[in-house]
């Protein structure tokens, strides 16, 4: 790995590395007498005789809560709290059935275009209900991505990717905007987000490069201050690795993809990661140590192999090194049908991915759409002594222990009182003071030249100002993936935000005029170029996320490399690139006045730091260098 010097803060220095890197930018029903009929024995008291039962009772210890649940539980209600279905299939009836322990919105999956955090908390509440009129009154958990912000909710507040979040080397600001975040998905009614990822990328051809804070273990480590934020700081006495959730503005967190999926093969998502046990320890497990001493409450499995083992079938490292020595307490998740992928074809033998899966160490699984055959394989093999039952006990007891932790049990249903928090401006200043630390200035100035930054804002009256580019009028370009959608889509009418090509006219005196042609061809530069001051080049990758951001191919998209030779070799120009991993710009850092490193969605405060009035702290996450 090739490595480049720390980038100098200071504004008016200049600083010419070939790269930046940033990113601002997932069934059918079987019938109530089936799922009765495989209840099987045990937990026989009426609903009636649970009025006075132990774990009903707040004021009782937690384990001993647990323990008189947990001995009521028949194997059927124990298996339905292993599995997280679609919020899409958790009817009532299926809720109350088969007594599903959890539900997700995966990627894009709302309750209704554009739905208010009201429509939110209606729908969570209508699910609980389900759940709560099971025999046995367990609440569901509720859980989403939250990857910059809760960005499945339109008008919330999207933050900096990870990687951007990384460049401001702030674990304080990191902890707030977690906080910050937290209250947000409360606000819809969710008490339970798949997030932080705290995987350490070592390729940037990988395409969840934006989901890491770094490519440093020591600043991943820091950024786990991230969970603190979710869930609350957790008390001095607390447990070595016990789940903590401090209150109801609070939400269990997940530290996901454990682990090393950051390091796999070329960079290649779910790929196999080839790592010494020592480079295990030392480069993808130490985010781990902190998250699980910050008391977070769930773990989420890798799709991706370590040495040629599926992290889901992993029982070495996920129960031995996991819940074993690292005394992890909380309850470790399955990604998207992850257990589906244990064989190839995926889904060409369920009975033995269930098998693995859960005999590796998974405590929940799941399982968007296939749930009835899950429930009905798991049955059979916890009834044919192929998974001991003290299996499904120790995984139903870490899932009831987080549950009773966050106070499930005791306010299981969402109210409107934190509706007001969704996108809330005190959260948008936040993104901004995000914004203004993770920008980094890559370059100022050609040699011999005077800066060119910051940008004069007062022109001479009739001054202009050329603005080109695909992602200068494109929010969601400037968002990134897991934006409303699982992929990100382009566009303005994604969710609520300023583009960078209006935050420039906001931030321009009065009688300047600001000149916008997405892909201007040399012909109009060279007969204009003398009536323009100076120009702004944003360009880009288009969103994208997960697998289908996967690319050997590290350069600027066309016509991205065009529109920077057509304005910059005629116009003094600052190139604003925006990217989830490094892009080759060597080709370009001739023609180029200025560089800068930008990572936002909601970009009012880029267009004042181009302006000069604040100034970009950034330093980059990575120092890896794409030729």
């Amino acid at each position: 790995m090739q490595k480049m010097s720390r980038r100098s803060r200071s504004w008016s220095g200049v600083a010419a590395p070939l790269v930046i890197f940033w990113y601002c930018a997932y069934c059918a029903t079987a019938t109530a007498a089936a799922a009765a009929a495989m209840a099987g024995a045990g937990g026989g008291e009426a609903e009636h005789q649970l009025g006075d039962a132990k774990y009903k009772d707040p004021k009782q210890a937690l384990n001993t809560r647990i323990d008189d649940l947990l001995r009521r539980m028949t194997l059927a209600e124990k298996i339905g709290q292993m599995s997280q279905i679609e919020r899409v299939n958790a009817t009532a009836d299926v809720m109350k059935n088969y007594f599903i322990g959890s539900v997700l919105s995966g990627g894009g999956s709302v309750p209704a275009p554009n739905a208010a955090a009201a429509e939110w908390v209606k729908m969570v509440n209508e699910i609980q209900r389900g759940a709560m009129s099971s025999r046995l009154g367990i609440p569901m958990l509720y859980g989403i991505d939250a990857v910059h912000g809760h960005n499945n909710v339109y008008g919330a507040t999207i933050f900096p990717h990870n990687i951007g979040l990384g460049c401001t080397r702030d674990p304080e600001l990191v902890q707030k905007i977690g906080a910050a975040v937290a209250l947000e998905v409360r606000a819809t009614g969710i008490p339970y987000v798949f997030a932080p990822c705290i995987a350490v990328c070592r390729d940037p051809t990988w395409g969840r490069c934006y989901e890491s804070f770094s490519e440093d273990h020591n600043l991943v480590q820091q950024m786990t201050s991230i969970i603190s934020g979710f869930q609350g700081e957790i008390p001095a006495n607390g447990r070595l690795g016990a789940p903590f959730v401090a209150g109801q503005h609070n939400v269990a967190a997940c530290a996901k993809h454990y682990v090393g999926d950051g390091g796999t093969t070329d960079g290649i998502n779910e790929n196999n990661t080839v790592a010494t046990f020592h480079e295990l320890l030392s480069i993808h497990m130490p985010p781990y140590y902190n998250a699980v001493i910050r008391g977070v409450s769930t773990v989420m499995v890798s799709f991706s192999s370590l040495n040629g083992v599926k992290m889901h079938a992993n029982k070495p490292f996920v129960t031995d090194f996991l819940k074993t020595k690292l005394r992890f307490r909380g309850f470790v998740i399955s990604d998207y049908e992850g257990i589906d992928r244990l064989t190839t074809p995926q889904h060409a033998d369920y009975v033995l991915s269930v098998k693995l899966g859960i005999l590796a160490g998974i405590d929940m699984v799941m399982i968007p759409y296939t749930y009835t055959e899950f429930i009905d394989d798991l049955t059979l093999l916890v009834q044919n002594g192929t998974i001991p039952m003290s299996r499904i006990d120790d995984a139903v007891r870490r899932i009831l222990r987080v549950k009773f932790t966050m106070g499930l049990f005791d306010n299981p249903y969402a109210d409107t009182s934190l509706v007001g928090e969704l996108g809330k401006q005190e959260h948008r200043d936040l993104a901004r003071e995000a914004v203004r630390k993770s920008l980094v200035l890559l370059k100022n100035g050609k040699p011999g030249a005077k800066p060119l930054l910051p940008l004069p804002k007062k022109l001479s009256y009739g001054g202009r100002v050329l603005v080109a580019g695909s992602h200068a009028d494109d929010l969601g370009s400037q968002c990134g993936g897991w934006t409303i959608t699982w992929q990100g889509l382009t566009g303005n009418n994604l969710t609520a935000g300023t583009t960078i090509l209006d935050g420039i006219r906001r931030a321009v005196a009065p009688g300047t005029d600001v000149v916008y042609s997405e892909n201007p061809d040399a012909g109009f530069v060279q007969q204009n170029k003398a009536r323009f001051d100076y120009a702004v080049v944003v360009v880009g990758e288009p969103p994208y996320a997960e697998t289908l951001g996967d690319n050997l191919n590290l350069t600027i998209p066309a016509p991205g490399p065009d529109v920077i030779r057509n304005v910059c070799g005629s116009i003094r120009c600052v190139v604003v690139l925006v990217s989830g991993r490094p892009l080759v710009v060597e080709p370009f850092m001739d023609i180029i006045d200025a560089l800068v490193h930008y990572c936002t969605a909601d970009i009012h405060r880029a267009p004042q730091t181009l302006g000069g009035l604040t100034k970009p702290l950034g330093t980059p996450s990575t120092e890896r260098i794409a030729r």
